[in-house]
């Protein structure tokens, strides 16, 4: 977990170094260095739980807010560069940003996508004093984003675009073409400028003095219109409240039965697994099943008995209506130490996928929502911005600080190996497609063994115990002899890496 600097404190708005002494010489006996209230007496200890935090906690937990900000380049960024003469992937659609109107595309694809970050000041997680995830619960958001674009393809119409993504400051990208001698002299297409929602992170001021064209309002469909209430709707099961299906609340009581508690790291193989009980749980999506594959093969039938209850009775042929929609999940490994480049043209071939909903993973103890890639980089959705809780009940949500105006690319190089990749399909057809896709997508690696698999059958008839609907525990892989070397003195993914 990451300390606070007392540096931070200089980053936060309207509180001074000399307020936080004097905050704490208020209060003496109050322990320091965490964000619970830890006094050390209490007149009633079974009472201590269930007490709002006091002003000294809230104002640890801006500063750790503020830390935490500065620290992953939420104060103070640059801006990302877009090469515009090679196209850029999201969710397996492609972008050449040759024109203005291509950029806007790519622009309304990206900020569409719902950006889930830490919160702070929520009601305390139950059996904690923790009012915030800052700092631990970057994996959980992560999660949560491939879900919400999971539930996002199932609710709405595929290529749904936020009508109201103008409400944003512009993309914080550039487009330039390749092979320039400086950034400075550079192409780049005009920068799109509207008025910045609340929840959006401040651009540095340092070479930002041009002035920037206003985008045309692109005309908005009556699809888009029409399917803007069920956005907000999904928006609100994701609140920082107890009762919504998807929220961190809840996520982490349903993490309790695989070890983990508020204050854990939580890796993608668990994460994998509490989001499928979190959809089996929630009233709101019962047509909707996840599997998580286990041992990095996809069992075709343990599948088909999920979506369609009928198929346990031996009926040969499923019927379309009854069959569920379904969200694969599958923990995976590229590599030992660090990504085996040998996957990396793999990793690609799964992005461009329409079927594919993101890889949640990142880079070591720092999650992150890869959503596409452009060349060499891959393109991702941050959860380490630490913003206030917002009252998802309220009739006029704000969803700005819900969107992300500032896409970022990486290396692959950097990847960390270990990751959950996410799939949907609405059908049955849709799921056989899938399966022929990704397989497909699977073969263009240059190791002789691919990522994971499909084949037919229960995960029973290979010998393996537990099924992927009720299994909880770290994936196990099913590797060639001369593979298992690479993590043999590893217990499982997600005690090697935390993410």
């Amino acid at each position: 977990m990451h300390s606070v600097s007392p540096s931070a404190a200089q980053y936060v708005g309207g509180v001074l170094p000399e307020e936080l002494v004097e905050s704490r010489r208020q209060r003496p006996l109050e322990r320091q260095g965490s964000f619970g209230r830890r006094p050390t007496q209490s007149p009633d200890p079974s009472r201590e739980a269930t007490e709002e935090p006091d002003e000294v906690d809230k104002l640890k937990a801006k500063l750790m807010s503020a830390w935490n900000n500065v620290k992953y380049g939420w104060s103070v960024k640059s801006k990302t560069a877009f090469n515009k003469t090679s196209p850029v992937t999201v969710l397996g659609h492609s972008h050449l940003l040759n024109s203005e109107d291509a950029v806007e595309r790519f622009r309304l694809a990206f900020v569409s996508r719902l950006w889930l970050t830490y919160r702070r000041e929520f009601p305390q997680l139950e059996g904690s004093n923790w009012t915030t995830d800052c700092g631990w619960g970057c994996m959980l958001r992560s999660g949560q984003m491939l879900l919400a674009q999971g539930l996002m393809v199932h609710l709405m119409p595929r290529d749904w675009a936020w009508p109201d993504a103008q409400q944003l400051m512009d993309v914080d990208f550039e487009v330039f073409r390749p092979r320039s001698p400086t950034r400075a002299i550079g192409l780049p297409i005009p920068s799109f400028s509207s008025p910045r929602g609340p929840g959006t992170p401040q651009k540095s001021l340092a070479g930002d003095q041009a002035p920037k064209s206003t985008p045309r309002k692109r005309p908005e469909s009556a699809k888009e219109r029409q399917a803007e209430p069920v956005h907000r709707r999904l928006v609100t099961w994701f609140g920082d409240q107890p009762p919504t299906p998807f929220g961190v609340h809840q996520l982490v009581e349903l993490g309790k039965s695989s070890g983990k508690k508020a204050g854990d790291w939580y890796g993608p193989s668990v994460v994998a697994h509490i989001l499928r009980k979190a959809v089996a749980k929630a009233a709101e999506v019962d047509n909707l099943a996840v599997y998580v594959a286990q041992d990095c093969t996809v069992y075709k039938e343990d599948v088909v008995r999920l979506c369609d209850p009928s198929s346990r009775e031996s009926v040969p042929e499923s019927s379309e209506t009854a069959w569920k929609s379904i969200i694969i999940l599958v923990p995976v490994r590229l590599g030992g130490e660090s990504l085996n480049p040998a996957y990396i043209e793999c990793v690609k071939s799964i992005l461009k996928l329409e079927c594919c909903i993101g890889i949640i993973g990142g880079k070591p103890k720092h999650s992150l929502y890869f959503v596409g890639f452009q060349d060499e980089q891959l393109l991702y959705l941050d959860p380490h911005y630490c913003q206030p809780v917002v009252d998802t009940t309220q009739v006029n949500l704000s969803l700005e600080s819900f969107h992300c105006s500032s896409p970022r690319k990486m290396p692959f190089s950097r990847m960390d190996p270990s990751c959950t990749i996410g799939f949907y399909a609405k059908n049955k057809k849709d799921f056989e497609s899938l399966c022929s896709a990704v397989s497909e997508a699977l073969s263009s690696s240059k190791e002789k063994y691919p990522i994971f698999t499909f084949v037919e059958g229960q995960s029973q008839d290979y010998g393996l115990e537990g099924h992927s609907s009720s299994h909880t525990g770290p994936a196990r892989h099913i590797l060639p002899p001369g593979k298992l070397s690479r993590i043999s003195n590893r217990e499982s993914t997600d005690e090697f890496v935390f993410l």
